[in-house]
């Protein structure tokens, strides 16, 4: 740190030294495509001129204000900040990357929706509400992916794991908080929360289609017979969207349920 940058943050109750302390943290986040969190801002000083959280706080809604009306802005995804192209300027952006979305199976979308809205939960429990067996291959691709992590164990015989989403998956959906989850009776889907998040989402398959997309675009259901262990859950053809609303909707009978959501927003 040059000795006129290090002077400025050290007095960061002067006008040049909030300015300075500005433009630092302006240039940490343009210079990753991860969230950064206060913690992580306040590493970035030596020690006798570390910042507050309430002083990065402030710069941090400072820049927020700053770039409302660019083609960037500056959002709180999870526990970190991280700059973005607005929504609106998202078909000039895609030009430039031409790289298809992944591809994942719609029973493991309608996996991933049912942790996020009942979490802590367990594999047993998430069969139970689609009425069929979640393979081991699923929980993997779901954790090596960073969406899901064991976050404890239910108290019964046998002390299953309980699955939670993590802060990756808020960041990969643009949401601040599990709170920004849409409200069950809204009826959206997982693709217009991408759709509204500019998020390209990852496409979803019927494992027992044919590759076509349907008319009237429903999912299956719990009744549906498939066979999940021997489906390829990362590469299949194209399909339709997953309701997340239809999902939830099946019976829950343990004793988990949306109450936990607040548990990914501090």
């Amino acid at each position: 740190m040059s000795e006129t940058v290090e002077k400025s943050v050290r007095n960061p109750g002067s006008d040049g030294g909030l300015r300075e302390l500005e433009r630092i943290v302006e240039a940490a986040l343009f210079a990753t495509d991860e969230t950064l969190s206060i913690r992580q801002l306040q590493a970035l000083f030596p020690t006798e001129a570390v910042p507050t959280a309430d002083e990065l706080k402030s710069t941090l809604e400072s820049l927020t204000v700053f770039y409302q009306d660019r083609g960037i802005e500056l959002r709180k995804l999870g526990k970190g900040w991280r700059f973005h192209t607005r929504d609106i300027y998202s078909e000039w952006i895609a030009k430039m990357f031409r790289e298809k979305p992944p591809r994942y199976s719609r029973a493991l979308m309608e996996t991933l929706s049912i942790i996020a809205y009942r979490q802590p939960v367990t594999r047993g429990e998430i069969e139970e509400i689609r009425g069929v067996a979640v393979s081991s291959d699923m929980v993997r691709t779901l954790t090596e992916r960073d969406w899901v992590v064991a976050v404890g164990h239910r108290d019964v015989p046998g002390r299953p794991e309980l699955l939670g989403t993590t802060d990756v998956f808020l960041q990969y959906f643009n949401l601040a908080s599990l709170k920004e989850l849409p409200k069950l009776p809204d009826r959206r889907d997982l693709q217009d929360v991408a759709k509204d998040s500019n998020v390209e989402m990852p496409v979803l398959v019927d494992p027992e289609s044919d590759g076509t997309v349907s008319d009237t675009g429903t999912m299956v259901t719990a009744e549906a017979q498939e066979t999940e262990s021997n489906f390829d859950h990362q590469s299949a053809p194209e399909a339709d969207e997953v309701q997340l609303a239809e999902v939830i909707e099946l019976p829950l009978s343990s004793s988990a349920g949306s109450e936990d959501l607040s548990s990914q927003d501090d």
